[in-house]
């Protein structure tokens, strides 16, 4: 109507409103995401990391990052300039005067209201030969005055005009800010749209662990057409990915030096199967990240330029061994479910597993894992595998007494002895309990055919020193039950020679000091005696003493009874056990527990590396996988992971392996026999034992 008010901004202020909210939008996030986190934190971190890991090169690295980088000081000063930019458009929006005013087209062309048709058109007259623009008038002005005229004089105008409060009808309620706003809001859906278009186009690219498409079906052709892929064939086949190739990673960088550089690499590392044509390892981005990685596990010196090219390469590969790992699992499962091709060996599964170990200790297959410590060389290791030691493995060595491997290891100084017993004492052990059963049926103990057997596996990381510690008490502990039951066959044979009822127990110490066997021996000696006593009665008794028929019933009626009353017990006890299995399942699916749990001590690997472990069960006598390869990320204490696969399907003896085996050490594996029987009535757990 008439009356009503309308807001027009013919100041263009209104613009600055919409200004202000944009940048707020942005730079808010953005400082939540992007501003640099206390550093002090991360130089205390690494600062206690400093005796132990004070030698590996991603330490180093980390050190001189923190101390030369800029970026940092660069994000910090691109948020304040955000921030200033979004106070000064905040203080500006406050000073705004908003103004109102109400569209009179009486006041445009100075008429008072009510005039006549005929005074109308005569000041319109007048108005038009003063402001037309042929006479040399202002053609915006004119504009204003000829839609006032039709505002009062064309009927469809002057409706709009006293419905809408504007000649030109609802539409017209723009006010002159609007060409401003819609221009920066069509370049900002225009940026954004290109945002998303990239990313976009560069996510499709990538599957959900950021390795590209292509290197994952590069990986499953070649694992498809090898199933058994010894190392050297694996190391051809890793350093084909995508992610070396410039033309598919912009991070991979092929040099004109390369040229001198890999030929001369080439021939000092000897037989790297450069002649063979097979596309694509006869790609120069193929061979050059060969050799690199080569050269990385001879722990060879290349120069400054293909050290950085190295350093990307060994930085990539472990997350594409963890892909073909995927790759092997993924073909094997559809080789269970569908059949027609063979599945990858488990030689080729586990060849990446142990690639991935050598590629971040930077040893060779061959290679001994003590060389993973500080300042042992080849030469050193004579004087461990020496006949007087014999010590080959990490475990060899924590198991010597300290005197012992101080004179073993004599041609290290103090400090360096230190420094290797400081690294030793970090390294984990874990120590593997396993439960079988089967979850979800009435009997968890028997095996159904077709069921699906749970294996759940609880993991106890402790440091290696600490295992030394636990190896002393146990040797005292064994010497201690083996000098008792000595006793008590030497007690036993003593009874029966001199046939007493009630030998005493004697507690009389020993010269060894040893009293818990005494203990042991009188107790199996009272043992002895009862049941000699017991066959005694029962012989002299007879058959004239024997029970009457009334009390056997009573007797059976009893036995029953507490049969019942055992396997109820049985059943509550296997219940409130399926019921925390359960809850336990539903946290850890609530729960997201860090990928943050020990940093790998390795001394040529340039990135900073968490501790984690593959656990999987096998069949070695098939080389199949018998449950797929679980990646245990979350390992700081302890873990409880479940492995699950179906029971065989035909009758005969099974020897499976729950095998965990470290993504970061070498010698650290651990082999855990898992036997089962299989009958036509079900499957029966027979041992579980450690290898």
């Amino acid at each position: 109507m008439a009356g009503q008010q309308f807001q027009y901004d013919d100041s263009g202020n209104t613009f600055f409103y919409f200004l202000t909210s944009f940048v707020g939008l942005i730079v808010i996030p953005a400082t939540y995401y992007l501003w640099p986190r206390d550093q002090n934190a991360e130089q205390i971190r690494l600062k206690s990391l400093r005796r132990v890991h004070g030698r590996c090169l991603w330490y180093r690295l980390r050190l001189m990052k923190s101390q030369q980088s800029v970026v940092p000081t660069l994000k910090k000063a691109a948020l304040l300039f955000g921030w200033a930019v979004f106070l000064l458009l905040a203080y500006k929006v406050s000073k705004l005067e908003r103004e109102y005013q109400e569209y009179n087209p009486y006041e445009v062309l100075n008429l008072d209201p009510g005039a006549s048709v005929s005074e109308i058109k005569k000041q319109y007259r007048v108005l038009s030969l003063k402001f037309h623009p042929d006479k040399g008038g202002d053609e915006a002005t004119f504009m204003r005055i000829a839609k006032a005229y039709a505002a009062l004089t064309n009927e469809e105008s002057r409706k709009n005009w006293l419905i809408h409060g504007n000649p030109d009808g609802p539409g017209g309620k723009r006010s002159c800010w609007f060409s401003d706003y819609f221009k920066c809001s069509h370049s900002c859906i225009d940026a954004g749209e290109v945002f998303i278009g990239t990313w976009w186009y560069r996510s499709i690219r990538y599957s959900g662990d950021q390795i590209l498409i292509n290197t994952t079906q590069l990986f499953m052709h070649f694992m498809y057409k090898t199933p058994n892929m010894n190392m050297k064939r694996l190391a051809m086949v890793l350093t084909a990915a995508f992610e070396f190739d410039p033309r598919s990673n912009k991070e991979a960088t092929i040099r004109p030096t390369d040229n001198i550089e890999v030929p001369q690499l080439i021939r000092e590392l000897g037989n790297i199967n450069v002649k063979k044509k097979e596309p694509p390892f006869c790609y120069p981005y193929s061979l050059k990240a060969r050799v690199l990685v080569l050269a990385h596990l001879a722990r060879m010196d290349v120069s400054e330029e293909l050290e950085e090219d190295q350093r990307f390469v060994v930085r990539k590969s472990p997350a594409l061994l963890q892909e073909m790992i995927n790759v092997g699992c993924q073909l094997t499962m559809m080789a269970n479910s569908r059949g027609g091709f063979h599945a990858p060996r488990l030689v080729t599964i586990e060849n990446c597993m142990k690639l991935t170990q050598m590629i971040v200790q930077g040893l060779q297959e061959s290679k001994s894992p003590l060389l993973q410590l500080p300042h042992f060389e080849e030469e050193h290791l004579r004087y461990c595998i020496s006949k007087k030691y014999k010590v080959r493995t990490l475990q060899d060595l924590v198991s010597l007494k300290d005197s012992d491997r101080r004179s073993m290891l004599r041609f290290l100084g103090e400090e360096k002895y230190d420094e290797v017993m400081a690294v030793l004492g970090s390294f984990p052990h874990i120590t593997m309990d396993t439960k079988l059963q089967v979850l979800d049926d009435e009997d968890s103990n028997n095996i159904t055919a077709g069921s699906i057997v749970t294996v759940t596996v609880t993991l106890t990381r402790k440091r290696m020193a600490v295992r030394n510690k636990t190896l002393k008490t146990k040797t005292k502990v064994w010497q201690n039950k083996s000098k008792g039951a000595k006793k008590t066959a030497k007690s036993k044979k003593k009874k029966l020679t001199k046939k007493k009822a009630t030998p005493a127990p004697a507690k009389t110490k020993q010269a060894n000091g040893n009293v818990a066997g005494n203990v042991m021996t009188a107790a199996a000696a009272k043992e002895e005696e009862d049941e000699a006593s017991d066959k005694g009665s029962e012989s002299d008794e007879g058959e004239a003493n024997k029970d009457s028929p009334s009390e056997r019933d009573e007797d059976s009626d009893k036995q029953s009874d507490t049969e019942v009353d055992e396997m109820a017990g049985d059943d509550e006890e296997e219940w409130e056990a399926l019921q925390q299995s359960i809850q336990r399942r539903e946290r850890a699916l609530l729960e997201t527990k860090s990928k943050v749990t020990h940093p790998v001590y390795s001394l040529y690997f340039p990135e900073e590396k968490q501790e984690w472990w593959w656990l999987y069960i096998a069949d070695r006598r098939d080389q199949t996988l018998v449950s797929m390869p679980y990646h245990v990320c979350t390992l700081k204490d302890t873990e409880e992971v479940e492995l699950k696969f179906p029971a065989p399907s035909k009758t005969g003896n099974y020897q499976y392996s729950v095998i965990l085996r470290s993504d970061s050490y070498l010698g650290l594996d651990q082999i855990k026999p898992l036997k089962v029987a299989a009958s036509c009535g079900g499957f029966k757990l027979v041992s579980v034992g450690m290898e």
